[in-house]
């Protein structure tokens, strides 16, 4: 077709609108016949839908269909609170980083994709320099991106560019909404990887959130035994229970204090010191949560927090901690698990898909994030997905 063909079919369809009239497609994939609409999120605490421009992948990039992307809680606290610890909301942003889509597009010097290939991201994307990265820690490198916290937009939007370097291939028989999973999985397996838990050694989660179900299923997986999972929330203790069937649920008794709670949680594992729980997982970040889990680990056991908390917690049971030689340790996202994630998934180590309890379609992004930042409405995981046809 000569170039002023194209040029006319072009204007035309320009004329007509986007979404009307395919355009000439030289080399596969075009972008202008798609609009990208994106969830964003504001320095003044809002959120808003906004068609966000469709970037060509450089040099070591991919260009990606999102086709599920999960809503977290830091989507949260960024939208109410405009900030976790120091990372703060500065400017429009677009949310999401728990996300899977297929390539359509692939940059110059990417090696081992191609077009069509299904993947998940890894929304982290360290430097590669620092001391952290070239001592194997990449997840503390601090000159990291992270996707979906400001200024590096996220994965809520149909295109995202990602280095190629931070996808995953998925196999045939894990789903992209599997594929969006694997970031929470992510936190989890790093979680464990900071703790001896093992075969028939008690065990609690704080938080019956996705995090701390990801972390129950995980612990049974790992062959935990017995597990006692904490929350607030009566709804949320039910779902555990029928998510992992063998695990006791214990709901917090806000009237007692945190040493009451804990000794009501070591009693469901028995009365003496070796039956205590060797490992807690805390999930929620909350202090009086963090502070009763201090008191029920067994001594010389490890609390390892997972959740996102106030900047300064200052009634932490310092003593109790360092008498009883307790190994408070905290995380910092993940490093390496992908691979393992994927492998867990694929393999039905774990089936993680009764967490994803609502989906709503990408131009409905708005009401999945109403939904999500509601926890007495119910849901577990949300997911917000695209289930439009692309070919790359």
């Amino acid at each position: 077709m000569s170039p002023s063909l194209i040029d006319a079919v072009e204007e035309t369809r320009q004329e007509l609108g986007a979404q009307d009239v395919a355009p000439v497609k030289q080399n596969g994939f075009s972008p202008s016949q798609f609009k990208n609409p994106s969830l964003q999120v504001t320095a003044d605490h809002k959120v808003k839908m906004v068609d966000a421009p469709i970037r060509k992948p450089g040099s070591g990039e991919v260009l990606l269909h999102i086709k599920a992307t999960g809503i977290c809680g830091s989507d949260i606290h960024f939208w109410k609170r405009g900030r976790i610890g120091s990372l703060t909301v500065e400017g429009d942003c677009i949310l999401g980083h728990e996300a899977a889509g297929v390539i359509l597009e692939i940059g110059e010097g990417v090696s081992g994709l191609q077009k069509g290939d299904r993947v998940a991201l890894e929304p982290q994307i360290p430097c590669g320099t620092c001391f952290s990265c070239t001592t194997g820690r990449s997840n503390l490198c601090p000159d990291v991106q992270f996707i979906g916290v400001y200024p590096h937009h996220g994965s809520l939007q149909r295109f995202v560019v990602h280095p190629a370097k931070w996808v995953h291939k998925l196999p045939e028989n894990v789903s992209y909404a599997q594929g969006a999973l694997l970031e929470p999985l992510s936190v989890v397996m790093h979680s464990l990887s900071r703790t001896r838990l093992s075969l028939g050694r008690g065990a609690v989660i704080c938080g019956a959130g996705p995090i701390g179900l990801i972390a129950l299923a995980a612990a049974r997986a790992s062959g935990a035994h017995p597990l006692v999972i904490t929350d607030l929330e009566p709804k949320r203790l039910a779902f555990a229970k029928d998510f992992v069937p063998s695990c006791q649920t214990y709901q917090v008794d806000p009237t007692l204090n945190p040493e009451g709670n804990a000794k009501a949680i070591r009693a469901l594992f028995g009365s003496t010191e070796y039956e205590a729980p060797e490992t807690i997982l805390e999930c929620t970040g909350v202090e009086s949560s963090v502070i009763t889990a201090s008191f029920t680990v067994r001594r010389g056991g490890d609390l390892v927090v997972i959740g996102v908390g106030k900047d300064i917690m200052n009634n932490l049971p310092f003593m109790h901690i360092s008498l009883s030689e307790i190994n408070l340790k905290f995380i910092n996202r993940y490093c390496d698990t992908w691979p393992a994630g994927i492998s867990a998934l694929s393999g039905g180590v774990l089936n993680l898909d009764k967490l994803i309890t609502h989906t709503f379609p990408l131009e409905q992004a708005l009401d999945a994030m109403e939904l999500c930042s509601n926890v007495a409405l119910g849901s577990i995981k949300i997911q917000v997905v695209d289930d439009r046809d692309i070919e790359p």
